[in-house]
């Protein structure tokens, strides 16, 4: 069973890395996309340069999201071997998580709107919705990180010694 448990740091530090490379094939792709949309020699129309570009973005706020998560689960599983046994713990591994969701959600809400504004109206409805979630993954967040506070009192002890690894991950840094 011991081995067992060791294998878990390994695993995640594979899905890190794979995540990483994920996120550096997306980054590629959103550099091709975008260099497409600047080139001039390309003949491209203004609408299909705009086009690129806001596929460009979309690519970098998915890379962005992978890279983030990857760091997370190396922090939080590898660096701090930590176990999901704590409100503080649950409380930091979802905060850092649904940060990266809520804000890419967002962006993508954004880009969807530009996009479909121009291209088809009728789809609008479609990145309103994606914003709404973003919204709701937002309201939901603010209600866990509410009720999670009054869990934390009955754990102090836990509490302190997030903190305490805090301090040894950021020397270690």
């Amino acid at each position: 069973m011991k081995l067992l448990l060791k294998l878990f740091p390994l695993g995640h530090l594979a899905i890190s890395v794979m995540f990483i490379v994920s996120a550096f094939a997306v980054m590629a792709f959103a550099g091709y996309e975008l260099l497409q949309a600047v080139v001039p020699l390309t003949g491209h129309a203004v609408s299909a340069r705009i086009d690129a570009v806001l596929n460009s973005i979309a690519l970098l706020t998915i890379a962005v999201a992978a890279l983030e998560l990857a760091q997370t689960i190396v922090e939080e599983e590898i660096q701090r071997e930590s176990h999901m046994s704590s409100p503080s713990r649950v409380r930091r591994f979802l905060s850092r998580f649904l940060v990266v969701l809520v804000v890419a959600l967002s962006i993508e809400a954004l880009v969807a709107a530009f996009r479909f504004s121009r291209d088809d109206p009728s789809q609008l409805p479609y990145a309103a919705s994606i914003g709404l979630m973003a919204a709701a993954l937002l309201a939901a967040w603010g209600v866990f990180i509410r009720l999670n506070i009054a869990a934390e009192t009955l754990e102090p002890e836990a509490l302190a010694k997030a903190k305490a690894e805090d301090r040894k991950v950021e020397d270690a840094k």
